[in-house]
């Protein structure tokens, strides 16, 4: 497109549209250029290099009409470049200079291929080659496209160690020559575990975002969700369709999630009439699915828990019973602190703040303000308005999220005087 049909824009306006893009169509960009290479990290690098480019090309230029075409055209570019410079030294890279030159010349960016490079870029990611936790850090990273920040507070770890095992990871596989590729039908199986709980993570921090201005951050919980419902069809299995139900039921509740203003609506104060029923019905019928002889299993058992909500016309009303019968098989099978602490507030509404608070004791999450948040309320719930400010302030000066710390904020200032 010519430079006169699209008005330069400043500066700042670039920044931020592509900051936009990267957030929210990362891995789309990664995956695309991923398949034209075969390498992930180098696939990775050329997205920044296309990046630095367009903050530079879209301030003269103006931003073009599809800005992911415009930035895969200009990373298979550089990857054609360096190919090229290479070739003499290696005839693997001469053929893949030849074979990504006509891609590029010929093949026009393809939506419909989107999906299965995403994908395969998931698989990639959380190849046995790593450990667990490389896996998964490094797929939140170039599939989720969340930060290293981001990442470290979902495992309670500094930034630093996130940073180290996405560098040791990308090596890894680049050492090991991992095909960019969807696994065969046995491959896939032995790679779920990390996938899911890659999709569970990423729709986590969506809709209920550890850091920035928003409290929810609803395109990163509908890209969890677009995967979650691909891989409910390559891997049909109950755990796949489990953790599709809690995703589906729990972006039910997103439209009452914030008022008119942006500001958060807890649950107990939510218009339950703003609830997504389209949504309820595919979560409750996707939790059908999910049922086995074994029983529920993790993801599907939070579906259930999440289902007595939607089920339910109050606060009041809500089956709370099961809800801690189903938090304690879930502690029982993996006693994460997490889990625990959800478990507490659970027996706080069906059996009152006292018990709860001495459930609460011992759990420890390092640098996270879910601990005093949670006894903060229960202390509040109890009539002990000093105790209860100390932890508000103190939960607030740990939330990394702008929402969320001043929803704590107001409830220490509600318990001034």
């Amino acid at each position: 497109m010519a430079r006169g049909d699209r008005p330069a824009v400043t500066s700042g306006t670039v920044r931020r549209t592509v900051e936009a893009v990267w957030r929210g169509e990362s891995a789309r960009i990664v995956g695309g250029l991923a398949r034209y290479t075969g390498d992930v990290e180098l696939a990775e690098d050329l997205a920044q290099e296309a990046l630095a480019e367009a903050l530079v090309s879209w301030s003269v230029d103006g931003v073009p009409r599809e800005p992911i075409s415009w930035l895969l055209t200009v990373g298979r570019r550089r990857a054609v470049d360096g190919f090229r410079r290479r070739a003499a030294l290696d005839a693997k890279y001469a053929e893949l200079a030849r074979n990504l030159d006509e891609s590029v010349e010929n093949e026009l960016f393809d939506p419909e291929h989107i999906d299965d490079d995403v994908l395969a870029l998931m698989f990639v990611a959380c190849h046995p080659v790593l450990g667990k936790e490389a896996r998964i850090a490094m797929t939140l990273r170039v599939v989720g496209g969340l930060t290293s920040q981001e990442i470290a507070r979902s495992f309670f770890v500094p930034v630093s160690t996130v940073q180290a095992r996405i560098t040791r990871a990308k090596k890894a596989l680049t050492a090991a020559g991992v095909q960019f590729e969807v696994p065969d039908a046995r491959q896939r199986r032995e790679r779920l575990g990390s996938v899911l709980q890659v999709i569970y993570l990423i729709f986590t921090e969506g809709s209920s975002a550890s850091g920035g201005e928003a409290w929810l951050r609803t395109e990163l919980a509908g890209e969890a969700l677009r995967l979650g419902r691909v891989l409910s069809r390559l891997a049909p299995e109950p755990e796949v369709f489990g953790l599709l139900a809690l995703m589906e039921l729990t972006a039910a509740r997103f439209p009452a999630r914030l008022d008119g203003e942006g500001r958060p609506v807890l649950l107990e104060d939510q218009d339950r009439t703003r609830w997504d029923r389209a949504a309820i019905r595919r979560g409750l019928a996707a939790l059908e699915r999910a049922s086995s002889q074994r029983g529920l299993g993790p993801y599907a058992a939070q579906a259930d828990i999440a289902a007595c909500h939607a089920r339910a016309a109050s606060v009041e009303e809500t089956d709370w019973a099961r809800i801690v019968a189903v938090y304690d098989a879930l502690v029982r099978a993996t006693p994460w602190p997490v889990l625990e602490l959800n478990r507490a507030v659970a027996v706080a509404m069906l059996s009152g703040p006292e018990a709860a608070l001495e459930l609460i004791e011992g759990i420890e999450l390092p640098g996270s303000h879910l601990v005093p948040a949670v006894r903060g309320e229960l202390l509040a719930r109890s009539g002990r308005g000093e105790q209860a400010r100390a932890e508000y302030l103190e939960a607030a000066r740990l939330c990394g999220n702008a929402a969320q710390r001043t929803v704590l904020e107001d409830k220490a200032a509600a318990l001034d005087g």
